[in-house]
């Protein structure tokens, strides 16, 4: 029997044809791209375009709102903000690849963690360093405030490539009526995956819900178990270099001990025990009824199941605040803790930034205009309703989250502060083959309930995908 209970015997999604579309151009585009990194704001003039994570009433608000600071910096450039809607993260750099493969790339993109290698190894993106270095003086307030564990997962190869404006671990939400009316104390900080479990199991008997549910894609998935059991898709290691930001970003801090160039995403160890030991646990949760066969891509129908308390408990970052309450779930219905404990209480994480493109004839200006984004007064206006996590931790404060909940809102940067060990999604950068070959093998695994075959397959995909990256 199982340490977690008799069932046990022993996480995106991307739009597969833009993807390869764009994916198929790439090269071209970063080949005609304008060299290095200059452009300056006193040269710049006509149209300077930035895409936007999001809905265009959203993109609309904040164009006018940088609007007045962009004429400040350059009275002759018309900002342009256009919205790119998606699922999520993956579904909308899947659909920004479509767009640059077009040939008509933005100065100005957002990217999260799962494009930065990308975009960083095409040549698409410049790094960052030289106007970091410039501007240090300036931006010691802004690294002082943003932890490094981000701030790492944004280099590649001894580079950063961008500044961290949000971020979203994978935590643990829960219901709390269910707890109530199943008879179970709310979770501690340190309960263990046996905890969790036998949770799941009592709520489940409540009888028309379900003691868990989760996502198929890389993040907020069955992932988070895997990096909680030891496990990881990919072997980690870290590039070299990144001392030059070290030493003078965030001299003497503790937290920035061991940080180098970027995580360097190794040989694929897609079927290795940890890993196959997580999956097959979801597919033994599944047969179990304890949670229902997962939703694909984003989490919005899961967070609609949560609210309506068809759900007990679910993997979920900052963002889920503002997704819960604005389905109607009230402030003190639900709340968060970190993720139990397995072999360790390591959690992965994505981060989101903005990125220059190598392409732009304004870079200049760009720099200027990334800065006002990273603003503390921006951040509302980018992502209003705690829709993310910010990265800045002076903006975690108890009014933020009165409305929305929850009431341990703190243990989202928590997570950072007090797990070491919580690093990013494996994203390297062939990202894109690895997130689609990722949901096609734990569909497949689902329906099969042999995990350890589907992750053989994922092994095989994942080293053919590295192969071609090379």
């Amino acid at each position: 029997m199982s340490q977690f209970g008799p069932m046990m015997g022993r996480r995106s999604l991307l739009k597969a044809g833009g993807a390869a579309l764009a994916l198929g151009s790439l090269g071209s585009l970063a080949a005609c791209s304008s060299a290095g990194s200059s452009g300056t704001a006193s040269a710049a003039s006509g149209t300077f375009k930035m895409l936007y994570f999001g809905d265009q009433k959203s993109a609309d608000a904040l164009q006018k709102s940088l609007a007045p600071e962009v004429a400040k910096l350059d009275s002759k450039i018309t900002l342009q903000v256009s919205a790119v809607n998606g699922t999520d993260w993956n579904d909308f750099f899947a659909k920004v690849l479509t767009q640059i493969a077009s040939g008509s790339p933005p100065d100005i993109v957002g990217v999260a963690t799962e494009g930065v290698q990308l975009m960083a190894s095409k040549g698409l993106a410049i790094p960052l360093d030289d106007y970091v270095k410039k501007d240090m003086d300036n931006l010691k307030s802004y690294f002082s405030d943003v932890h490094p564990a981000l701030v790492e997962a944004m280099m590649y190869k001894g580079s950063l490539y961008e500044l961290p404006s949000d971020f979203n671990a994978g935590n643990m939400y829960y219901s709390t009526s269910l707890f109530q009316k199943a008879g179970i104390a709310e979770p501690s900080a340190n309960w263990t995956m046996d905890d969790f479990h036998n949770a799941a199991e009592k709520i489940s008997k409540l009888g028309g819900v379900n003691g868990f549910s989760w996502v198929v894609r890389l993040w907020g998935s069955w992932t988070s178990f895997m990096y909680a059991n030891g496990g990881n898709l990919l072997s980690e290691g870290k590039y070299d270099g990144g001392d030059w930001l070290w030493n003078s970003a965030y001299a003497g801090d503790p937290a920035a001990a061991g940080r180098k160039g970027g995580w360097q995403w190794g040989d694929p160890t897609a079927n290795s025990a940890p890993v196959v030991e997580a999956l097959q646990y979801m597919i033994d949760m599944k047969n179990a009824g304890v949670a229902p066969s997962p939703d694909v891509g984003g989490g919005q129908t899961l967070q609609g199941l949560f609210a309506s308390e068809r759900i007990g408990t679910a993997i979920g970052g900052g963002f889920w605040a503002g997704g819960l309450h604005n389905a109607g779930m009230k402030a003190d219905a639900f709340n968060v803790q970190l993720f139990p404990k397995w072999k360790s209480q390591r959690h992965l994480f994505g981060t989101g930034g903005y990125a220059i493109f190598k392409s732009s004839k304004q870079k200049d200006l760009a720099w200027e205009i990334l800065k006002l984004l990273i603003k503390p007064s921006s951040f509302d206006i980018i992502a209003p309703g705690n829709v993310t996590t910010p990265a800045r931790k002076s903006l975690m404060t108890a009014e933020r989250y009165s409305t929305t909940g929850p009431k341990n809102w703190k243990v989202f940067y928590d997570t950072l502060t007090d797990h070491p060990d919580t690093a990013p999604i494996p994203a390297p950068p062939y990202y894109n083959a690895l997130a689609t070959a990722l949901n096609t093998r734990t569909t497949e695994a689902l329906s099969t309930g042999n995990a350890k075959a589907a992750l053989d397959g994922l092994q095989a995909d994942l080293e053919a995908a590295a192969k071609v990256a090379q």
